[in-house]
C-alpha cells in the first residue's frame, strides 16, 4: 500500500478522499494550513500515517510544507485538492507575495508542491467544468487591469489547473498525471442544493490515486461526467506558458524526469 499526500484534507472532498483512501489500508498525509484545522483533520481520521501543516496562500510556508514532507519518505500519489474561491467577493485578496488569491491557492501552490517533492508515482489535480468559463491571462493575474471577477478567477484557476497536470505529464512521462471534475458537490463551497455528495466525488480522486483500472493507468486527461472537454490545442501550449510563469513567480523550475524514470 502507497504512501499518498491528500491536500486540503480537513473537510469536504478532501476529508472524505483520505477517509477512503485510509479504509483502503494505504498511508494517508493529511494537510491543514494551521495547527487548529490539523487537530481537526488528526480527530476525523486519527488512522491517518501523519499531518502536515503549511498555508499554500504563501510561498514560503508552501515551500516549508513540502520540505515537512520528506519525513513521508516518497509519496506514491499526490492529490492536490485544496482550493477556495471567492465567487461573491467584491473586491480581489492580494496574498503576502502580492499574488491573486485564488490563483495561489489553486494553482500555484501545487505547481510548487509537484516542483519540490520527490516525483510520485501520481498526481491527481482538482479541475472543474467551470474551467469552460476560465480566462488564460497570466500577463494580469493580479487583476491589475482587468476588473475583479471572483467567478472568472475561480474558473480561470481551474482552467489552469487542467493545463498544469497536462503540462506535467507531458514532461515526466514516467508520473500519471490527470486533472479531475468532481462535479457539483455539497461542501461549503458547491451548496445543499449541489447532487452529489462529497463520498461520490472522492471516489474519482480515489481511482486515480490509486486504481489499476485502464482509465486510471493513462495521463494527461481530463476525467469528468460532464459535457466540456478542452481541446489540446489550447491546453498545451497554456500549459506550457504557465509551467514558465509559476517557475519565474516561485524561482523554482519544475525538474527535467530522468531518462531512466520513464514508463
Amino acid at each position: 500500500m502507497g504512501a499518498i499526500l491528500v491536500t486540503g484534507s480537513v473537510d469536504g472532498i478532501g476529508q472524505r478522499t483520505a477517509a477512503q483512501l485510509v479504509a483502503r489500508g494505504h498511508q494517508v498525509v493529511l494537510h491543514a494550513r494551521d495547527e487548529e484545522r490539523a487537530a481537526v483533520a488528526k480527530a476525523a481520521l486519527p488512522a491517518a500515517a501523519g499531518i502536515a501543516v503549511g498555508d499554500l496562500r504563501s510561498i514560503e510556508e508552501t515551500t516549508a510544507l513540502a520540505r515537512s514532507l520528506a519525513a513521508f519518505g516518497r509519496l506514491d500519489a499526490v492529490v492536490h485538492n485544496a482550493g477556495i474561491a471567492r465567487l461573491d467577493a467584491p473586491e480581489r485578496e492580494l496574498t503576502g507575495d502580492g499574488l491573486e488569491s485564488t490563483f495561489q491557492v489553486n494553482v500555484l501552490a501545487p505547481y510548487l508542491l509537484t516542483a519540490l517533492l520527490p516525483r510520485p508515482g501520481r498526481l491527481v489535480f482538482v479541475s472543474s467544468a467551470m474551467a469552460a468559463q476560465g480566462v488564460a491571462d497570466l500577463t494580469d493575474l493580479r487583476y491589475d487591469v482587468r476588473p475583479w471577477n471572483g467567478v472568472e478567477a475561480y474558473a480561470s484557476s481551474k482552467l489552469l489547473d487542467l493545463a498544469l497536470a497536462v503540462a506535467v505529464a507531458r514532461r515526466w512521462p514516467g508520473t500519471l498525471s490527470n486533472a479531475v471534475d468532481p462535479g457539483w458537490v455539497r461542501t461549503r463551497m458547491g451548496g445543499d442544493a449541489a447532487p452529489t455528495s462529497p463520498d461520490q466525488a472522492a471516489r474519482t480522486q480515489v481511482r486515480l490515486a490509486v486504481g489499476t483500472g485502464p482509465d486510471a493507468l493513462a495521463s494527461g486527461r481530463y476525467v469528468s461526467e460532464r459535457d466540456w472537454r478542452p481541446t489540446r490545442s489550447r491546453i498545451d501550449p497554456l500549459g506550457d506558458e504557465l509551467l514558465d510563469c509559476c517557475a519565474h513567480l516561485t524561482g523554482i523550475d519544475l525538474p527535467e524526469e530522468p531518462p531512466a524514470a520513464r514508463r
